[in-house]
């Protein structure tokens, strides 16, 4: 990877402007992410901007899965970026797309074009096949690091885990003379992350002597969202450009760089290619880089299931949601982000008592209601619950009353969401959090019914830290008080509390984040000061709930490792560690 170089003066250049197209696509809409690409073109045209970039797997929308095992779905991407090529003819541009080369392989591409032609085609290199990712089901990887030079800059392209390898493209294009690297990415959000990809980045460059813009795509995709956080540092590691997370965008830098040294390789690893020069404005006054400030851990949470939950709406073509509002802390925050996401004309509630049902849920829901502006309805299931129990008397009779009672209950709101979701076409968001899921603490076909899960990835202790976070921001009534106070409850029995079956979920969730996100065994997590049979206890819970955790529905992945894509537990399993 090491390359020859010849020295000669590095004479100065005016400034670059790179602009970062920080856009939510959509997976399968190759027209509509066209169209977007090529707007935002336009636009950058206008702001002055010697090139544009755009995130990885811009025209397909990332991931598209097995979509790329379509032959037709290549074609349309491939057709898609041809209709692209003329708009670059006053900028250079970086698209990420899925080609099929001419070995008849699949790659992970960027396509690199100015003056209206194709100029060349970025292969990734390191394929990831970790946690969300499998890559390698798809891709073939590439081999070689081109260095591109367009108005004597001289800059490298890399997608996204190509950054991740201080030996890898990066280094062989700064070494080649590269000055800039642009890494386009759609890297996925977890609470975080957007401090791992800055300590990466500016080490890199640093280490590197580059410059690196790093991009990354903004959206919601299934359980994934994408969070945007674009940033560029110089070449001293110090962040010169930090775009804001969640919101789409395009953000502009000026980049004063000196030119490269000129440098002959002895290997095909780098390979120098000039691009056409595009048109440049004589007088072009000096962008202001935007410098976003670092959001709270709770308002990144937050606004990511903003993010996630108005995605999966929209994108699946729903424009109303239904939430089965309890009078309980879960069923508030998701109606908090529903609103927040979708507009509280969109929001619908509906409360669902039996004779279980405490004055004080009633009132807890209602009062939500008002304070976030948004209808509710009101239908007893009692008399269903009572004809149930009369039908089925005959065959329990004998026994005495269990979670069998308590799951009818669930059911018969299960079947109510569903049949409201069916008549009106509202997409219903599901109530459980992470910690109910990763014990079993739920109902199959009950309160799991329903079409997007979102706090499925937020732990029980965050949930309460979202609510006091979100009250705090509105500056007036919100989720009311008593629901942050007052002992979690399903209220399927007489004076039931979350902890005549679960231990305190301030106990409990240590237990699921050291076993679930760190891997650790019981012996290790005993000798974190975690109690023995407590942490004994949920392990077990966890492991026996995976059946129930594969019927749920998707919901946003907040933490570094969520239920689904992240963790693939066999159901069948007899593995248990016993310490």
């Amino acid at each position: 990877m090491k390359t020859k170089q010849e020295k000669t003066k590095t004479p100065s250049i005016s400034p670059y402007r790179l602009a970062l197209a920080q856009i939510n696509p959509t997976v399968g809409d190759i027209r509509g992410n066209t169209d977007k690409i090529i707007a935002s073109m336009r636009d950058a045209v206008k702001l002055g901007a010697d090139m544009i970039a755009f995130p990885e797997l811009a025209i397909t929308g990332y991931p598209p899965e097995d979509l790329l095992l379509k032959p037709r779905f290549i074609k349309a991407n491939e057709d898609a970026l041809n209709s692209i090529i003329p708009h670059t003819k006053k900028i250079a541009a970086v698209v990420g797309f899925a080609l099929r080369g001419d070995d008849g392989r699949l790659y992970n591409a960027a396509a690199v074009m100015a003056g209206g032609r194709l100029v060349d085609i970025y292969r990734k290199v390191h394929l990831p096949n970790y946690g969300v990712f499998d890559e390698i089901r798809y891709f073939t990887p590439g081999d070689q690091c081109p260095v591109y030079e367009h108005h004597g800059m001289k800059f490298g392209v890399t997608i996204c885990e190509d950054i991740w390898f201080p030996e890898g493209p990066v280094r062989a294009e700064a070494e080649a003379g590269a000055r800039l690297i642009v890494n386009i990415n759609a890297s996925p959000y977890h609470m975080g992350k957007i401090s791992e990809r800055r300590e990466l980045v500016t080490g890199l460059a640093r280490d590197c002597n580059v410059a690196i813009a790093y991009l990354n795509t903004v959206g919601g995709q299934d359980e994934l969202v994408f969070d945007g956080g674009s940033m560029v540092a110089d070449a001293n590691g110090r962040i010169i450009m930090n775009a804001p997370q969640f919101d789409e965008g395009i953000y502009s830098v000026d980049l004063n760089l000196s030119a490269a040294e000129n440098v002959v390789s002895d290997d095909d690893w780098t390979v120098p290619v000039a691009l056409p020069q595009t048109p440049r404005s004589a007088k072009r006054e000096i962008v202001k880089p935007p410098m976003a400030k670092a959001p709270s851990r709770e308002a990144e949470v937050y606004e990511a299931l903003v993010l996630g939950t108005r995605d999966y709406t929209r994108k699946n073509g729903f424009r109303e949601v239904l939430v089965a509002l309890s009078g309980g802390i879960d069923s508030s925050i998701v109606a908090s982000v529903a609103v927040d996401a979708l507009g509280a004309e969109n929001v619908h509630g509906i409360f669902l008592p039996t004779g279980y049902t405490s004055d004080e849920s009633r009132n807890d829901a209602f009062a939500l209601a008002k304070n976030l502006g948004i209808a509710i309805d009101e239908i007893s299931i009692e008399g269903l619950f009572r004809q149930y129990l009369e039908t089925l008397a005959p065959l329990f009779h004998g026994r005495k009353p269990d979670i069998t009672e308590e799951n009818i209950q669930a059911r018969i709101r299960g079947n109510i969401v569903m049949a409201m979701s069916n008549k009106f076409n509202r997409l219903v968001l599901t109530t459980g959090n992470k910690s109910e899921m990763s014990v079993g603490y739920a109902t199959l076909y009950g309160d799991m019914a329903g079409g997007f899960a979102v706090i499925k990835d937020v732990p029980k202790t965050l949930v309460y830290d979202l609510c006091s976070w979100r009250n705090k921001k509105a500056r007036k009534r919100w989720i009311p008080e008593n629901v942050l106070v007052k002992p979690p409850t399903a209220e399927l029995r007489p004076n039931q509390k979350d902890t005549d079956s679960l231990p305190p979920y301030d106990a409990l969730d240590p237990v699921l984040k050291a076993y679930v996100e760190d891997d650790k065994s019981l012996d290790e997590i005993i000798s974190e000061h975690c109690h023995p049979e407590c942490a004994s206890r949920v392990i077990r819970m966890i492991d026996l709930s995976e059946y129930k955790r594969r019927q749920a529905p998707p919901g946003v992945k907040i933490t570094a490792r969520a239920f689904g894509r992240d963790r693939r537990y066999p159901i069948t399993n007899r593995y248990r560690d016993e310490g």
